[in-house]
């Protein structure tokens, strides 16, 4: 029995362990001390070129820069999320603050209609900023470009191994891929609300914007047709994942599965013609910034074209940057496959059914009351039929209980057998004498 409690006690003991290794990570908001400022970044991961393998280390370039220009030093105090909805809570529900995030489209929308972003002008506090493409400007989500400056754009695919994958059931290019139960335990699926959700509703043609609560419970309902088949629901570990062939298919995005490809070779990738997420990642203010003259700067560094160019070839996405489109250093590292992957093929033409049924592929921000529904059906979806934890360990502590009672009985029973043998032995001798 204590040997069980023990095995218990361990395993919490270390699950207590890695949690506290990993809050460790988390930027703290505050500003360094003596004459050195901090900059608190809030990115996605993966998300910037970082030094690695001799890249450009845009952050530490940045500290340089600064200093160069102003005379001041300045450390990038740098922290990653994994979906928009980690990032939102996190500002929304903690006094962390952070000087620069990196949202999605739909997201800015959400976080400038809560009040959440800094109003500047990028027109005319970022330098740089007519590198940015006209097209990307002006979009729905911040029509008169007061909150946010593009990054990087992108659409939503899936990415497949043709080793594992047979070639007839990719001809359609559709999303039904996920849903086919030859894959039963090779398919992964996002493990976020929006981006699930949304796989389900380009597949059966709902829209992915919809008000109604009737939309989503049918998407749910899809979602739990996939359920059995799904290994996992995962975000950032698809990478991974796809790259050791531990799983055959994943929706997810065009930039990084030209990185993914250069891993592994057996990869391809498709646009579903039902419909896609077309995407636009932005770099925003937060309203509790507290080093907001020197998150501008960094904006406006990051749209130069030795950090841009950089930060393109190590993301993989496509750029709204002319320095980056124009640049032939990129083309060439990029390659002619990668090129038409990300720029050849328009969302417009993508979309142009799904479009013209629903008005846009792209997110759009939703009703509190939406959201709050949407996110409920994500939960029920994750906890179907899932045991959690602590049963586990419950269930197990139980049954070393009884397995322990019952070799202990066992014992006493054979050692009782074996005293009364012996007696009877010892009886039998003695009348024999």
């Amino acid at each position: 029995m204590k040997k069980y409690l023990k095995l218990t006690l361990a395993v919490l003991l270390i699950s207590l362990l890695a949690l506290a290794l990993f809050s460790c990570g988390e930027s703290d908001g505050e500003q360094t001390s003596g004459d050195t400022l901090t900059l608190n970044v809030y990115n996605w991961g993966e998300y910037i070129s970082d030094g690695s393998f001799d890249s450009f280390d845009t952050n530490a370039e940045f500290e340089k820069y600064y200093y160069e220009k102003f005379g001041v030093r300045v450390k990038v105090n740098y922290s990653t999320y994994a979906t928009n909805e980690d990032m939102y809570s996190k500002l929304k529900n903690s006094a962390v603050s952070y000087d620069i995030v990196i949202p999605s489209d739909y997201m800015v929308q959400k976080m400038i209609e809560e009040d959440m972003l800094l109003e500047f002008n990028a027109e005319s506090e970022i330098e740089n900023y007519g590198n940015i493409m006209d097209e990307f400007k002006g979009l729905y989500y911040d029509e008169h470009n007061k909150y946010s400056v593009p990054y990087t754009y992108g659409m939503l695919g899936i990415i497949y191994n043709t080793d594992l994958v047979d070639a007839e059931d990719v001809a359609d290019e559709s999303w039904s891929l996920l849903w086919n139960e030859k894959y039963k335990g090779k398919i992964l699926q996002f493990n976020n609300p929006r981006d699930a959700f949304a796989t389900a509703m380009y597949y059966k043609g709902i829209d992915v914007n919809s008000q109604s609560t009737q939309d989503w419970d049918r998407a749910l309902e899809i979602l739990k047709e996939q359920k059995p088949l799904v290994q996992g629901y995962v975000n950032d570990e698809i990478f991974n994942k796809m790259t050791t062939a531990s799983a055959a298919i994943a929706p997810y995005f065009a930039g990084d599965f030209i990185t993914m490809a250069e891993q592994n070779e057996s990869l391809a990738f498709y646009y579903p013609t039902e419909g896609v997420n077309y995407f636009v990642d932005a770099m925003c203010i937060p309203k509790t910034a507290k080093n907001v003259d020197v998150a501008k700067e960094y904006i406006n560094f990051m749209l130069s074209e030795d950090a841009a160019v950089a930060n393109s070839l190590y993301i993989g996405y496509a750029s709204p940057n002319t320095l980056v489109r124009e640049s032939a250093e990129y083309a060439d590292e990029m390659g002619e496959d990668a090129m038409s992957i990300l720029y050849s093929a328009s969302p417009a033409e993508i979309n142009a059914e799904y479009n013209a049924t629903f008005g846009t592929a792209c997110y759009k921000s939703f009703p509190p009351e939406i959201q709050a529904h949407v996110n409920t059906l994500w939960e029920s979806l994750k906890t179907e039929n899932a045991t959690e934890l602590w049963v586990h360990i419950a269930t197990a502590v139980i049954v070393g209980a009884v397995l322990t009672l019952a070799i202990y009985t066992t014992c006493v029973k054979k050692k009782r057998s074996r005293d009364y043998r012996l007696r009877d032995i010892t009886k039998k001798a003695s009348k024999t004498k």
